[in-house]
C-alpha cells in the first residue's frame, strides 16, 4: 500500500487566524487561556505569513468582548457539572485552574461550591458506593482505599470521616432519589 505523505497547509495570516479562532470558539466551550494556547499551536505548526506579529493576544481579547469567549460562564458550567459529579472543592478549584480561569472569578464561585458541599460528597459516595452506599461492611483496607477516593475527588477531611462513619440510615435523601436533594441527617 502506498504511503501517503502529509498535507502541507499554507501558513496562517490574519484573516486565516481569525477563521481558526472563531471555528474554535464556535466548536469548543473555551476559556481566554486556551483559545490563546490553542492560536499559539497552530502558529507553531503552521507559522506566519505577515511582517508583523500575529495579534494572538488582541483576537482573544476581542472575542470576549464580543462574548465569544467568557471565562465567567465557563467556570460557572464546569463548577457546576463537577459538583454533580460529585467532586469537591479542591478537585473544582484545581480543574478550573487547569482551564486557565483567573483566581478572582474562580473565587467568586467558592460560596456556591460550599453551599454543595455535603450534597456533593453524597453523590460521590452514591455513585461509588462507598461508606453507607456500600453493599457490604468495609474492611480496614477498604476504608482505607475509600477514604483516598474521597480525598482525592476533593472532599474535607472532616467531611470524609464524618460520611464514612455513617450507616445508610442516617442519609436523607429526596424520596425521587435525586441527589442535588442529600443532606446529612441532623443529630438528635
Amino acid at each position: 500500500m502506498p504511503r501517503s505523505h502529509p498535507k502541507i497547509l499554507p501558513s496562517y495570516d490574519s484573516a486565516a487566524l481569525e477563521r481558526a479562532a472563531l471555528d474554535y470558539a464556535a466548536r469548543y466551550a473555551t476559556t481566554r487561556s486556551r483559545l490563546r494556547a490553542y492560536l499559539r499551536r497552530k502558529l507553531r505548526e503552521r507559522g506566519w505569513t505577515e511582517a508583523e506579529a500575529p495579534p494572538v493576544d488582541a483576537l482573544v481579547e476581542r472575542f470576549a468582548e464580543r462574548g465569544y469567549v467568557d471565562d465567567r460562564a465557563f467556570a460557572v458550567a464546569r463548577a457546576d457539572a463537577l459538583l454533580r459529579r460529585g467532586y469537591g472543592a479542591r478537585r473544582i478549584g484545581s480543574a478550573l485552574r487547569a482551564a486557565g480561569i483567573d483566581a478572582d472569578v474562580a473565587g467568586e464561585l467558592d460560596e456556591r461550591i460550599g453551599a454543595d458541599a455535603e450534597a456533593a460528597a453524597i453523590r460521590f459516595a452514591r455513585r461509588k458506593r462507598i461508606g453507607p452506599f456500600a453493599a457490604v461492611p468495609p474492611d480496614p483496607a477498604q476504608m482505607r482505599r475509600w477514604f483516598a477516593a474521597m480525598i482525592r475527588a476533593g472532599h474535607p477531611t472532616r467531611l470524609v470521616y464524618r460520611l464514612l462513619d455513617m450507616d445508610a440510615g442516617e442519609v436523607d435523601v429526596a424520596p425521587d432519589g435525586v441527589p442535588s436533594e442529600c443532606r446529612f441527617r441532623e443529630s438528635e
